[in-house]
């Protein structure tokens, strides 16, 4: 598969497994991990490198900036950790302020024409939204992970509370990626049909599994510091889908210019190929999903307006 990718972030948990992740599914011809750790980024690019002789696939390269020379894709995955005592607030200013520098750094490198940008780093809307408006790219070329990994996540937990296939399950996650998600409930399938024909169904299995979605981050981190596989995965199908051109329906993060969303970054199912996020799919929704989704923009809309007032 054509194209190079750049991680931004490449020696960290989640850098290292998305970087894994493409290297699995045979996803690029180069990647490219960039991190402030270089040793750590030249080893994860040596171990890589060697797992080139199970199953060949994309090579692999550390470095600085510089290295994301013609990428097609960059993904940003490095962010910083809550210090104790520090509000949410503060950590979003911290992140804004690095996330800002690495866009900085971006505009020093030649990438490929109409290059992607794919946003990972926490808080993913938040940062969605200043990339968005202020890369200078058009904000079609600017997509966040959004709930993408909430998504995956949701149709496992369902798999385990339904006894069902979650590969055959067909489920999102919309809105933010936080405590505000809106699962979408009214459209859950299995193999095609309504999931409420299943034989293990049930209202209370289904909310058992949202709220475990929703807290399944905070776990992660109390378990083992922090998740790592299921978003290298998120992002691989993220990156397959922009790299191919396939136009394959995510639930990720954009920024609505003019429309009901106006003036957020939000997950919705949207159409993603090439040249980044192409259109959404349009959404039936129940009046409880859509009241959902009007609360958790604005609590974006709150976040990002404390950000801009304390910047």
């Amino acid at each position: 598969m054509k194209g190079k990718v750049t991680i931004v972030g490449g020696a960290g948990r989640v850098g290292s497994n998305a970087a894994y992740a493409l290297q699995l599914g045979l996803i690029g011809e180069e990647i490219a991990l960039v991190d402030m750790a270089e040793s750590a980024a030249q080893g994860e690019a040596l171990d890589l490198t060697h797992g080139r002789g199970a199953l060949g696939g994309p090579r692999t390269v550390a470095g600085g900036y510089g290295a994301a020379t013609g990428s097609d894709v960059v993904v940003v995955t490095a962010g910083l950790r809550r210090k104790p005592e520090e509000s949410r607030l503060e950590l979003i200013t911290r992140n804004a302020n690095l996330f800002r520098q690495i866009l900085n750094s971006l505009h020093e490198v030649e990438l490929a024409d109409h290059a992607v940008l794919l946003v990972v780093t926490n808080p993913v809307d938040v940062l969605t939204y200043l990339a968005a408006t202020e890369l200078g790219w058009p904000p079609r070329r600017t997509i966040g992970l959004g709930t993408a990994l909430d998504t995956l996540r949701f149709r496992s937990l369902l798999g385990e509370e339904l006894g069902l296939d979650p590969s055959r399950i067909d489920a999102m996650m919309l809105g933010e990626h936080g405590d505000s998600m809106v699962p979408l409930l009214s459209a859950m399938r299995y193999d095609a049909n309504p999931i409420q024909q299943s034989p293990n169904y049930s209202p209370e299995a289904v909310g058992r599994a949202v709220e475990r979605t929703r807290g399944a981050g905070a776990e992660c981190l109390r378990l083992k510091g922090g998740a790592g596989y299921a978003v290298g995965l998120a992002i691989r199908q993220v990156v397959e889908a922009v790299l191919t051109d396939s136009g394959a329906t995510l639930p990720v993060a954009t920024l609505d210019e003019s429309g009901e969303y106006e003036g957020v970054a939000l997950s919705r199912p949207t159409r993603v190929g090439r040249a980044g996020w192409l259109e959404y799919e349009p959404l039936t929704l129940s009046e409880e999903e859509h009241k959902g989704l009007r609360a958790s923009a604005e609590v974006l809309k709150e976040t990002i307006a404390r950000l801009q007032a304390g910047t």
